[in-house]
């Protein structure tokens, strides 16, 4: 992409610091919701929201709904200060997301993907994230 997305990603390093915060007291709460994480039916994805890898309640549902709901707030705020679109502040959020929080064990799907499951190596980021560094 261009430096414009670096400027995203600059701004989305501070976005994510208080979503992360945002969200925590969803996950601390669901003992359903960090064990789906664990086992690996629920994850992060490449355009910034979580997503259901597989067979999940309905508790965990609405949970990681509610959550996305949170991010998309969030994301929709970045996008207004920076001027770019909702989509593009989610996925610089995404990139620092796969590089930074995904831990070994948990899963991840970039774009329309299969989910992957993160080794002890680095994701292999999309394209687009290289600007992001």
């Amino acid at each position: 992409m261009t430096r414009k997305f670096t400027m995203i990603a600059a701004g989305a390093a501070l976005a994510m610091a208080g979503m992360l915060t945002m969200t925590a007291p969803v996950r601390a709460q669901s003992a359903d919701l960090t064990a789906a994480i664990a086992a690996g039916t629920v994850g992060e994805q490449a355009d910034g929201y979580m997503g259901i890898a597989g067979t999940v309640s309905d508790a965990v549902r609405a949970a990681v709904d509610s959550i996305n709901i949170k991010r998309r707030a969030a994301y929709t705020d970045l996008a207004t200060k920076r001027g770019v679109t909702v989509q593009d502040a989610a996925a610089a959020t995404g990139c620092q997301t796969l590089s930074q929080r995904v831990k070994p064990g948990q899963v991840y799907r970039i774009g329309a993907g299969a989910w992957q499951t993160k080794g002890a190596a680095p994701i292999a980021l999309p394209s687009y994230c290289a600007t992001a560094g």
